[in-house]
């Protein structure tokens, strides 16, 4: 069984925003004990045998007014000598003219394998449709393009952008376009969330954010749509990956299902 975490957060001290340090901080104290070198390709990859990870999508982020810049560049960089780390490039589509043109760079350049948008914290609409040749362009690469949905307490957050129902049209407009829902329309829009994926075949969530345990709560059908939900911790958001992969495991789901969320799902659209 393959455990791939779908959702991973890696930069040095000075590219994160200071209330984000405050906040990640009070979650993964140990992290904070030696930040720059916990975030290194050797340490990670060392933490990721700890905790019987396969693979990892590490994910670059140009949100300079809520998270901070973690530039495309050293995301590439930290994955570049081995193969379980998976980059996925960031483009802010606010401040890029060209992003198409960009995402076909980076792929192209960097090697990059997914693309990471956040509307509520760079803050756009998802269907609006001067993103309409991003879109276009990620479909054509084959790459899938992970959107931040749901809510989030982080400051200068934009909420009204996080409203899942936004990708309907996306869906709708680019069937071959692997769509996944970050959090899962976190606190506010699980069910929108779940009927977005029973009506669209391209679309997925990862449950990066979410209790693990609660899982069944927040999604009481789950079963049902076991095929697109994929593992994702959004460390260092969480002190221990492996802890949330034993909680989905012990899940009352069919041990297949289990096994798909867990890394069988994201090896597919990962194309392992």
């Amino acid at each position: 069984m393959y455990i791939i975490d779908f959702h991973v957060h890696v930069a040095k001290f000075d590219m994160w925003n200071p209330w984000v340090h405050n906040y990640m901080k009070r979650i993964n104290p140990v992290v904070y004990k030696n930040f720059d070198g916990s975030m290194t390709p050797r340490s990670f990859l060392k933490f990721m045998r700890e905790e019987d990870v396969d693979f990892a999508v590490i994910l670059a982020e140009d949100s300079p007014l809520t998270t901070g810049v973690v530039p495309n560049e050293f995301v590439a960089e930290f994955c570049r000598r081995d193969e379980r780390l998976i980059p996925f490039a960031s483009i802010n589509p606010v401040l890029e003219a060209t992003p198409a043109k960009m995402l076909a760079s980076l792929v192209e350049d960097l090697h990059m394998r997914g693309l990471k948008l956040l509307p509520s914290y760079q803050f756009f609409y998802p269907n609006d449709e001067r993103l309409y040749p991003l879109y276009s362009k990620a479909e054509e690469l084959g790459i899938p393009v992970n959107f931040q949905t749901g809510s989030s307490i982080l400051k200068n957050t934009r909420l009204k952008y996080a409203d899942p129902m936004y990708l309907d049209e996306v869906a709708v407009d680019f069937p071959d376009l692997k769509i996944i829902m970050a959090q899962g329309g976190h606190s506010f829009w699980y069910d929108l969330a779940f009927f977005l994926i029973k009506k669209h075949k391209n679309v997925y969530i990862d449950v990066s954010g979410l209790v693990p345990n609660n899982l069944l709560n927040y999604f009481p059908d789950l079963e049902e749509i076991g095929d697109r939900v994929i593992l994702g911790s959004d460390w260092p958001g969480v002190v221990s990956i492996k802890r949330n992969a034993e909680a989905i495991w012990k899940l009352p789901l069919r041990e297949e299902t289990r096994r798909k969320i867990l890394g069988g799902n994201a090896r597919k659209l990962l194309k392992l």
